[in-house]
């Protein structure tokens, strides 16, 4: 576990600020010795947005649509854990097949269009120059000029999940479509042919991208060992244990791959985890309270998915998945890079899904709203997000006002983990060696390995940690103030 014990004064530090080809701002500190061996290294959140607090006083039914405001990037996961949650306080039990079945569909296409927009524009510069190649190639543009076909299939599937969002809520980016108890809209047959017409090109390029990143990490032997740690896994599955993005049970795996919970009931999450808040962060730590701050840190995302779940239920995913369960010699697999290869595999269920929903009569339906009973204080809406289990928890007043949400956000999940695997190459990659440029890039390449999302992860739980430095001119500190997490001033 990481300590807020001041460095010695015998460190230097050195800054990768900001972390690059990430959503959001973040930085890495590494407090070195004179001998160039690596002291202490972390993963520091820097920004800071309210919207567990700012959200208060608002009525319930605009939260799905304030909340996804936290990004850009994934604002369908926010507007769609926080319908779910909106969906128990309207007193709505089940949806209707059609309202249900366009829930899913947005989802699909918004799981699709993250996971091009991650694998393709911000990870695969890395992959396809490697780590130490020259940054002026090492970019989305070095790989539109290098390898023109793979970008141009990563744009053009992004493109294709954001065509599904905007059919489905008016905009590719922070659209409507979910209401209380259902859906505001229904899609037309013009529309669903449209997105049957590019759907065949869209299941190759997904297969495509999965042997892509199969290959990427077989021939590469030293990616077993980069960043790698073993660790407990959480995400939801399905009732059958199947691989599950929108509805489902929390299950849990040890890292032996033995089971610490399954399909626990996720509106009482608050028994199972718990939060924990560090000075030099504005990103919460989370962990299963049964195995406490130092044993129950876990991971969440595309590698807990595949691990976790018994099956995938489209055929192209399932025999990718076998696959990748080899690489795991029987137990889960904890390479950090295979992140990459599992997350490319949902992308494909993504795409199979989506080919599957589109022939379904139920989505040109127009039975969209679900019948609804008496209001309920308090609502829990879970989903996985393109990064992982994203929880929404809001209290309401008589009047239907919130007074209190949680938000425990996918990055935020994974917190101690990345910390943890800066710490692993820091400490194989850097430790002893003259720090350059183009060891720095390791430190972000395990970070992005996980997909952060910076921005929808900085949340303090109202605590805000703050420094405030005065140094002089020639750069000596002059004098200091810190207030702690808990109040304290020093």
């Amino acid at each position: 576990m990481e300590s807020d014990k001041p460095a010695p004064p015998s460190t230097r530090r050195i800054a990768i600020d900001p972390v690059t080809r990430v959503e959001g701002h973040g930085k890495i500190t590494l407090l070195i010795d004179d001998n160039n061996h690596i002291v202490e290294a972390r993963f520091h959140i820097v920004e800071f947005r309210g919207f567990e607090k700012f959200i208060q006083g608002r009525p319930y039914w605009e939260v799905p649509f304030l909340v996804q405001r936290l990004c850009g990037i994934c604002p369908v996961s926010h507007q769609l854990a926080a319908a779910k949650a909106v969906d128990q306080i309207a007193g709505s039990r089940e949806l209707t097949p059609t309202a249900t079945k366009l829930r899913r569909l947005l989802h699909f296409g918004q799981m699709l269009q993250s996971h091009a927009l991650h694998f393709f524009h911000l990870s695969s510069p890395d992959f396809l120059f490697g780590f130490g190649g020259d940054p002026k190639l090492r970019n989305i543009a070095g790989v539109l000029e290098q390898f023109p076909e793979i970008a141009l299939q990563g744009v053009k599937l992004r493109k294709y999940g954001q065509s599904i969002i905007e059919v489905i809520t008016g905009k590719r980016i922070h659209g409507t479509g979910t209401v209380p108890g259902g859906m505001n809209k229904s899609v037309t047959a013009i529309e669903r042919d449209t997105l049957l017409a590019g759907i065949g090109d869209i299941l190759q390029w997904s297969q495509d991208a999965v042997a892509l990143n199969e290959h990427i990490h077989t021939a590469h032997p030293e990616h077993r060992d980069f960043g790698t740690l073993p660790s407990h896994y959480l995400s939801m599955t399905g009732t059958r244990g199947e691989l599950e993005f929108y509805h489902g049970g929390l299950r849990a795996r040890a890292a032996d791959g033995s089971d610490i919970f399954d399909q626990f009931d996720y509106c009482g999450y608050q028994q199972i985890l718990k939060e924990e808040v560090r000075s030099w962060s504005y990103l919460k730590f989370p962990y299963f309270s049964a195995l406490g701050t130092a044993l129950g840190w876990y991971r969440v995302g595309p590698l807990a998915r595949i691990n976790n779940c018994d099956r995938i239920i489209t055929p192209r995913a399932e025999a990718a998945r076998w696959r990748f369960k080899a690489c795991g010699f029987g137990g889960p697999v904890h390479d950090t890079l295979a992140y990459h290869w599992a997350r490319m595999i949902e992308l494909l269920h993504c795409a199979e899904s989506i080919h599957t929903l589109l022939h379904d009569p139920d989505i040109t339906g127009t039975d969209l709203l679900a019948d609804k009973d008496h209001r309920r204080p308090q609502g829990i809406g879970v989903i996985e997000a393109p990064r992982g289990t994203l929880f929404h928890h809001y209290h309401v007043n008589d009047e239907g006002l919130v007074t209190q949400a949680n938000l425990i956000v996918s990055t935020t999940s994974n917190n101690q983990a990345m910390n943890e695997s800066v710490r692993v190459v820091a400490n194989r990659y850097l430790n002893g060696h003259e720090i350059t440029a183009t060891l720095l890039n390791h430190l972000e390449v395990a970070v992005r390995a996980y997909d952060p999302c910076l921005s929808c992860a900085t949340h303090a739980l109202g605590k805000m940690p703050l420094q405030v430095t005065l140094q002089h001119i020639d750069g000596a500190v002059i004098h200091q103030l810190t207030k702690k997490a808990d109040g304290v001033i020093q």
